[in-house]
């Protein structure tokens, strides 16, 4: 069997590789308990699609009815300009590519797949900073993109709205762009800077992977001015969402009844999660009501065991006492994850 520090080190760029897992511990996929992706266990019910979603190029107006729906699932300004990606992951890396190499700063730590994409196209990446540090170094001229993640992964930690609009319009006065990932701002809609998008250097993400539970979509939108949506939607071409995206982002974004719901239910789920690691003796550290951090100096011990027991979890190669641990969903995923930390009867 793989050590343990090799199976660790195997999900410390990202969670929910369960086919790793279930080679490195030889159990099978179907019997692991995976808490490692922040997704909810609660995905948005699929509705029934037209065959056409599957057999036809998708029209423009399939386009058109997914970007209103964004916009109001979103709260997304009238004055912004919103792109449709067949994931965020795909807006991350294609962004870097619309600038000419420059001086990025990336507010963290926070998910890993930012820094390595600006920096793969030749921009000159400082990461992780604090945000006082960024600030400070746009006041000065010093820098022409930020990139926060609001609220952060994997620590939840928020950051006041204003405050970023302010560094947004510091950065726009240079030509500069401050790029948020609201990834989990569904669950806190009051931190998302969408109602306020639309003014030049503001680039906001968002997707319905996460609060959705719709990560294998593949479906990220942007919302920005006009030049920034302009040149994402030059270099994404045509077609870039597939039909059944469109179809099932359009039905999930606007469902808004749905979304009010989950976001009692999560966190109902997140409480009851908490209960469970403080039995434990496991002190959150932070999170969101989709995700919980721990912070122990047995984090990696703790991971191992848990993968024993058959329950993936997420470690972090730059903090070493993290451990962080999405929503088990159920009652019997609850009792399974205190069995397996020595808490359940």
């Amino acid at each position: 069997m793989t050590s343990p520090d090799a199976i660790a080190a195997a999900f410390r760029d990202h969670g929910g590789n369960l086919a790793a897992a279930a080679a490195a511990f030889g159990r099978p996929r179907d019997q692991w308990l995976d808490l490692s992706t922040g997704i909810t266990p609660r995905p948005y019910p699929v509705p029934p699609l037209p065959a056409e979603a599957w057999t036809r190029l998708p029209e423009p107006a399939d386009l058109a009815r997914l970007l209103d729906a964004a916009r109001s699932g979103y709260a997304v300004a009238d004055t912004a300009a919103v792109v449709a990606a067949p994931g965020t992951q795909a807006l991350i890396q294609w962004l870097p590519r619309l600038r000419r190499p420059g001086r990025v700063a990336v507010v963290g730590p926070t998910y890993g797949e930012h820094a390595r994409a600006w920096a793969a196209v030749g921009h000159t990446v400082r990461d992780p900073l604090p945000l006082e540090t960024v600030e400070a170094e746009a006041a000065a001229g010093r820098l022409e993109v930020a990139v926060v993640v609001n609220p952060n992964n994997p620590d939840g930690r928020r950051l006041d709205p204003d405050r970023l609009l302010a560094l947004a319009a510091r950065l726009a006065g240079g030509g500069g762009w401050l790029v948020v990932d609201e990834a989990f701002a569904d669950v806190t809609p009051e931190l998302s800077l969408c109602p306020r998008a639309g003014g030049a250097g503001l680039v906001i993400l968002r997707s319905p992977g996460k609060f959705h539970g719709l990560a294998g979509l593949r479906l990220g939108l942007c919302a920005g001015d006009a030049a920034v949506a302009e040149a994402l939607t030059s270099a994404l071409g045509p077609w870039a969402v597939s039909g059944p995206a469109l179809a099932v982002g359009t039905a999930a974004l606007a469902d808004l009844a749905w979304a009010a719901a989950a976001r009692h239910w999560l966190e109902r789920q997140a409480a009851a999660l908490d209960s469970v690691l403080t039995a434990a003796g496991l002190p959150v550290a932070g999170g969101t009501s989709l995700f919980r951090l721990v912070a122990t100096p047995q984090a990696e011990a703790v991971f191992a065991r848990l993968c024993r027991a058959g329950i993936l979890t997420r470690p972090f190669a730059y903090a070493p006492t993290w451990l962080r641990l999405g929503l088990p969903g159920d009652d019997a995923g609850l009792s399974r994850l205190a069995a397996a930390l020595g808490t359940g009867e």
